[in-house]
């Protein structure tokens, strides 16, 4: 089973540099028919390196609304192996206290275009701190970014907040968001998995004697990462690129971990997950699908749901799906796990996503029969576009 997402530890640096930009006027009290400021009051908006300025980090740290998608680690994997510019706009003056911010990558691309994304492959990202007037100027202030240097468009993709009409957004792809509370006993949790779906396959699992592995060496990362092209292939998509797990090791040390169940030294199922605070999130999962009766996924699953338990983890992030993907939001449903619907804005409108339906049909078509070097070479080449 796949996610539908699109995974020595080291800590921001404290730097003493000057840590916003020119201040910025923006108009945000009402806006029109396009979605543009009107005369009114003007507010104050910064923008600040949150790899280079700690109050991010800080921020970060207070904030229940933090993900590990907002940590100076995921940020710094997406900057580091992909090239992405990391910017947090808040209405914060310099050096106070940072009390706001919605963090954005700006992603150039001679392909997919110029454009703002809150934040690239990354299931949520909620604005952080503030009041909805904050944000508000906060918007408006980087749509203002938008129009002034022609780029495509700016997304922002949270899982709670809801911008009213006043803000100016479309809405965008909608996907349902599964997260598993960790406060019942381990064994409230097991009651609560689906008895033939889950914990039928978790007792095959242990009469099959299968291997448990965890950890970041080249050779756990080597097995997931061929099962993950046996994976995107069987998806008609090309993989993500290797360097981007070799990026996320490096930024994440042991918040991450590959995860891999084996037969007979035969991977068979793999999952890799990143911690954060007091939540554990599922990010990429894969599996040989020869041996999916054997109970491989559900092994990783209930041995990192009891590991994370013990740990103090108080969640269980299983990410973002499709709506349409029923068959894996049903999975996640089977573990008992609750689910919401969370709504992507953007600015200007997106009618259709980055490719069209005959582009889709070609690329499917395209993976389907390559060989698995240029299925990699492929996942190389364009992911850093689509962002």
């Amino acid at each position: 089973m796949s996610n539908d997402n699109d995974n020595a530890t080291t800590t921001a640096q404290m730097i003493d540099v000057p840590f916003c930009t020119s201040p910025v006027r923006t108009s945000v009290a009402s806006v029109d028919s396009e979605g543009a400021g009107t005369t009114s009051p003007l507010s104050t908006c910064y923008e600040i390196d949150p790899l280079a300025d700690p109050r991010w980090a800080d921020l970060v740290e207070r904030d229940p609304r933090a993900s590990v998608f907002h940590s100076a680690n995921w940020l710094r994997a997406l900057r580091d192996v992909y090239g992405y510019e990391p910017l947090v706009a808040t209405t914060c003056p310099p050096h106070a206290r940072l009390t706001n911010g919605l963090v954005f990558c700006r992603i150039r691309s001679w392909v997919t275009g110029r454009r703002l994304v809150s934040l690239p492959f990354s299931d949520h990202c909620e604005p952080l701190g503030g009041s909805a007037n904050d944000v508000q100027t906060i918007l408006a202030h980087m749509k203002e970014d938008v129009r002034r240097t022609k780029m495509s468009y700016l997304e922002i993709r949270p899982a709670v907040y809801a911008p009213n009409s006043r803000v100016g957004l479309s809405e965008g792809t909608r996907y349902v968001l599964h997260r598993l509370d960790l406060q019942p006993s381990e064994t409230e949790l097991f009651r609560n998995f689906h008895k033939s779906c889950v914990q039928r396959k978790i007792r095959r699992a242990e009469r099959e004697n299968l291997r448990y592995e965890e950890g970041t060496s080249e050779a756990l990362l080597q097995k997931f990462f061929r099962l993950l092209v046996m994976t995107r292939r069987r998806q008609n998509l090309p993989p993500q690129p290797l360097n981007w797990f070799r990026g996320l090791i490096a930024s994440f040390g042991k918040a991450l971990q590959i995860r891999v169940a084996s037969k007979d030294a035969q991977p068979i199922a793999s999952i890799l997950t990143l911690s954060h605070k007091k939540i554990m999130t599922y990010k990429y999962g894969c599996s040989n699908s020869a041996f999916n009766n054997l109970g491989g996924t559900a092994l990783l699953f209930w041995t990192t749901i009891q590991g994370a338990k013990a740990q103090g983890f108080d969640e269980f992030d299983l990410g973002r799906s499709a709506v349409s993907s029923v068959g894996l939001t049903t999975f996640k449903e089977h573990w008992g796990a609750n689910s919401q619907e969370i709504q992507y804005w953007n600015y200007p409108q997106q009618p259709g996503g980055l490719s069209s339906a005959w582009e889709q049909r070609l690329a499917r078509h395209v993976v389907s029969n390559v060989p698995d070097y240029a299925l990699k070479m492929i996942g190389k080449l364009m992911y850093r576009h689509i962002g």
